[in-house]
C-alpha cells in the first residue's frame, strides 16, 4: 500500500508540475499532438512556420486545432488625459484669533455669513488703554521739552569755555610780566606767586567750562533716548488699541460663529474661522509613473461626485517632492467658483489634458500574462499562428480598457487566450467589433 501511495504521489506531483510550471509547453505539446494526428510532429516548412500553420495557409482542414474567438481591432486617436481622483479644497482657510485680552462688545456674526475683506468681526472693550495712550503721549512731549532745554544749555556752556579761556590768557600775561619784573628786582616774589595761582585757577575754570559743555551734550543724548522710548511706548499703546478691532483678512465665508457678546478673549483665543471658496482648488495626487505627463498651465476638467457637476480649470501647482509613503506628487487645479456652489471637501474625478495617443478599446477580459509576468494580449495572424504583444493600459472606462504600445491593426484573441501560447496554430472565429 505504501508503494502504491508513493507512486500516486509522484504521478500527481509530475502532473501538477507539467500543468502549473510548464503549462505553456504542455499545452503546446498537446496542440502539436492533436494537429499532427497519428504522427508525433511534422517537418517544418522553409519559412520557419509550423507545419500546421502551413497546412492552414494552404486551405487544409482545421479539425483538431484549438478553437478561439478573435476580434479585429484598429487603433484610434484619443486624448490620453491623466485621470485622477481627488477632492476640492478652499483656496484659503484662516482661524482669526485675538492678540490681546479683553471682553467682546460686538454682537456675533453667524456661520455661513459672507464677509468682505476688512469687515469688523469681533470688537473688544478698550478698558483703560485710551488713558495709557494719553499718558505715553504726555511722556513723549515731556521728553521733547527736556531735549530743547538740554540743547539750550550747550551755547551757554560753550560761552563759559570762551570766558574761562580769556581769563586764562590774561593770567598768563600777568604771570609773564611778574616773572620778568622779579628778575630785574622790580617785583616781589609774592606777586609772582599770586600770578601763578591766578593761572592755575584760570586753567581750572577752563576745564570746568569744557566739562559743562560735555554735560550739556550728554543731556541732549539722554533726552533723545527718552524721546525714543516714549515714541515706542506710544506706538505700543496705539497697536494695543488697534488689536481691539478684529477684521476679516480676506473676503470669504464664516465657518463658525464669531465670538459671543461678553465672552473673554485672551491672546490666541478664536474669534472666527473664515474660508475663501472663489477660486476653489482641486487637489489630487499623481503617481510617479504619470507625473511627467502633468504640466503646470494645462487645462483640466473634473466631475464632482455630488450631483455630477462638471467644472474646468487650470493646473497651477505640481509638487517637485514625492510623498515619502505613497510616492505620489501633489497636483493643484484652480477652478472659478463665483456662485460658491462648490464646497470644500467634495470628491471629484479629475482629468488633466495630455498629448494624444493611438489606442485600442478592448474588453478587460482580453488581457493576459506571459511567462515573465508581463501584461498584454495574445493575437493571431492570418496564418492562425498565436503571438503575445505586451500592452500598456492607458485608461479604464465602462466600455472597456484603452491599450497602447500595440500595432495599429491586429487580431486579438478574446476567448480562449488562456489556453494557447505563442507559436501555436489555432482555428480562429472572428466576431464583430461592438464598441
Amino acid at each position: 500500500m505504501r508503494v502504491v501511495s508513493l507512486i500516486l504521489a509522484v504521478l500527481v506531483a509530475v502532473g501538477l508540475y507539467l500543468w502549473v510550471i510548464e503549462r505553456e509547453r504542455t499545452l503546446a505539446f498537446i496542440a502539436e499532438q492533436t494537429s499532427g494526428g497519428d504522427t508525433a510532429a511534422a517537418e517544418a516548412p522553409d519559412d520557419g512556420e509550423p507545419a500546421a500553420a502551413a497546412a492552414a495557409a494552404e486551405g487544409a482542414p482545421t479539425e483538431g486545432m484549438i478553437k478561439v474567438v478573435a476580434r479585429r481591432s484598429v487603433a484610434r486617436e484619443i486624448d490620453s488625459a491623466v485621470v485622477l481622483r481627488g477632492q476640492t479644497e478652499a483656496a484659503r482657510e484662516v482661524e482669526v484669533r485675538s492678540e490681546t485680552t479683553s471682553t467682546v462688545t460686538s454682537p456675533p456674526l453667524r456661520k455661513g455669513s459672507f464677509v468682505e475683506e476688512g469687515q469688523l468681526m469681533c470688537q473688544l472693550d478698550p478698558g483703560t488703554r485710551g488713558s495709557t495712550l494719553a499718558e505715553m503721549r504726555a511722556r513723549a512731549a515731556e521728553a521733547t521739552s527736556r531735549k530743547l532745554e538740554a540743547e539750550a544749555r550747550v551755547p551757554e556752556a560753550q560761552a563759559r569755555v570762551i570766558e574761562a579761556q580769556a581769563l586764562l590768557d590774561e593770567a598768563l600775561v600777568n604771570q609773564n610780566a611778574a616773572q620778568r619784573l622779579s628778575v630785574d628786582g622790580f617785583a616781589a616774589e609774592t606777586r609772582v606767586k599770586n600770578t601763578q595761582a591766578a593761572v592755575a585757577a584760570a586753567e581750572a575754570a577752563v576745564e570746568a567750562a569744557r566739562a559743562g559743555v560735555t554735560a550739556a551734550q550728554s543731556g541732549i543724548q539722554s533726552a533723545e533716548a527718552t524721546i525714543e522710548s516714549a515714541i515706542a511706548a506710544v506706538a505700543s499703546a496705539e497697536k494695543e488699541l488697534e488689536r481691539l478691532d478684529i477684521h476679516a483678512p480676506f473676503a470669504g465665508l464664516l465657518e463658525s460663529d464669531t465670538a459671543e457678546l461678553g465672552s473673554l478673549l485672551q491672546p490666541g483665543s478664536l474669534c472666527a474661522t473664515i474660508i475663501q471658496l472663489d477660486p476653489i482648488k482641486l487637489v489630487a495626487f499623481v503617481p510617479e509613473t504619470e507625473v511627467t505627463r502633468v504640466k503646470v498651465g494645462a487645462q483640466a476638467g473634473a466631475r464632482l461626485a455630488a450631483g455630477g457637476q462638471e467644472v474646468v480649470g487650470t493646473v497651477t501647482f505640481l509638487s517637485r517632492a514625492a510623498d515619502e509613503t505613497t510616492r505620489t506628487f501633489r497636483v493643484e487645479i484652480e477652478v472659478p467658483n463665483p456662485d460658491l456652489a462648490i464646497s470644500d471637501g467634495q470628491t471629484a474625478d479629475i482629468a488633466s489634458s495630455a498629448a494624444g495617443a493611438k489606442a485600442h478599446l478592448l474588453p478587460p477580459s482580453a488581457l493576459t500574462l506571459n511567462t515573465e509576468g508581463a501584461i498584454g494580449l495574445r493575437t493571431v495572424n492570418n496564418a492562425g499562428v498565436v503571438a503575445f504583444n505586451p500592452a500598456i493600459v492607458l485608461r479604464d472606462t465602462a466600455q472597456g480598457v484603452w491599450l497602447t504600445g500595440l500595432p495599429d491593426e491586429l487580431n486579438v484573441i478574446v476567448v480562449g487566450q488562456e489556453f494557447v501560447t505563442a507559436g501555436v496554430t489555432v482555428a480562429p472565429t472572428y466576431q464583430e467589433q461592438t464598441q
